[in-house]
């Protein structure tokens, strides 16, 4: 079946052309490695990530949507706190918390002393990357004057050693909040209970999460595929609609949504096992969804609303903000506490 897709599928063509040949090329990896044991399989040059996730994030309001939504749930949690304490498991490049630092130095009273601890997996994040994070992130709290300190755990050490001996440092009256997105467990998405045992023991004030809609373990691993496809074929729609420059397009489609839809196929291929639905398993952890404010609702909106494409809108479900293209689901940010 592969061989035959590989006479019709393309990386040129329309959104659905597109995101099958890029799920074939994953479905591919499956037949070249032995998946227990691959490190990084998409490694590329640091230089071309940044720089697609770069056009990326300038050119789709996905990004935005997700750090806004979150940033400001935190932000009227950490409201009259002196210390913060963000354990992150899924640092990226940081922007995030650079646009999190910049709303702190502006409140009232000042800026409160940050602390990140980003878990990363030695397989899947590449070194020099992080480094590049780190520096970055420190040189902008320096910048803007703000107390800084971030310190990273390998996400390894939660299976091999029991909690209590990990190297995390809490100091007296820190408000600690957790930044847990679903699809940051691509790559081994069978360790999420595992992780959010552990958050529950650190009785986070809040805990901010995303989803792509095609973060699905519930459903057998055909249909995942299937929902996945059909998923990043309306991502690639919206990007097609904003009309640019067909080099950067296809840089970004290789150097960024490529390898996330290889963490997928593989990641889901080493836990064939059907699991309850990820919302559920937050739940039976023991955690309880929380309701945007209304500030941070129309905040979404106009954001979305500032996007010079038609097409983009925000929709409410349960309590769980959703930015759609068209009618399809692209990503959804949700807020939870213990």
């Amino acid at each position: 079946i592969l061989a035959r897709l590989n006479h019709q599928l393309s990386p040129v063509g329309k959104p659905f052309i597109r995101a099958a040949f890029y799920f074939k090329e994953a479905l591919q990896l499956l037949l070249r490695f032995n998946t227990t044991n691959t490190s990084t399989l998409y490694t590329t040059n640091m230089i071309f990530k940044i720089a697609a996730y770069k056009s990326f994030s300038e050119i789709s309001p996905i990004v935005q949507f997700v750090n806004f939504t979150c940033n400001q749930a935190l932000l009227e949690v950490f409201e009259g706190c002196n210390r913060v304490h963000i354990i992150d498991f899924d640092i990226g490049y940081g922007g995030q918390w650079a646009s999190l630092m910049q709303e702190l130095v502006l409140r009232n009273g000042g800026a409160p002393c940050m602390k990140i601890t980003a878990f990363a997996c030695p397989t899947s994040y590449d070194e020099f990357e992080l480094g590049f994070t780190i520096e970055n992130l420190k040189h902008f709290a320096n910048e803007i004057n703000m107390g800084f300190d971030i310190e990273i755990v390998s996400l390894e050490a939660l299976n091999s050693c029991s909690w209590s001996s990990l190297p995390l440092h809490f100091g007296e009256n820190e408000t600690i909040a957790v930044n847990l997105p679903i699809s940051s467990f691509s790559n081994y998405p069978s360790t999420l209970p595992l992780i959010l045992r552990f958050v529950k023991q650190l009785s986070p004030k809040i805990v901010v999460s995303s989803d792509r809609g095609c973060d699905r373990t519930d459903v057998p691993f055909p249909h995942h595929i299937i929902h996945a496809v059909q998923s990043y074929s309306g991502l690639l729609e919206s990007l097609d609609a904003v009309n640019m420059n067909l080099d950067a397009l296809e840089k970004i489609e290789r150097f960024f949504l490529q390898p996330s839809i290889e963490k997928i196929v593989l990641g889901r291929h080493r836990s064939l096992e059907r699991r309850p639905p990820w919302r559920s398993l937050f739940i039976q952890s023991g955690f309880s969804p929380l309701t945007f404010s209304n500030f941070t609702e129309s905040q979404a909106e106009c954001l979305v609303q500032r996007t010079p494409i038609r097409g983009f809108h925000v929709e409410k479900r349960q309590s769980a903000l959703v930015l759609c293209w068209q009618r399809r689901e692209l990503i959804a940010a949700s807020a939870w506490r213990c």
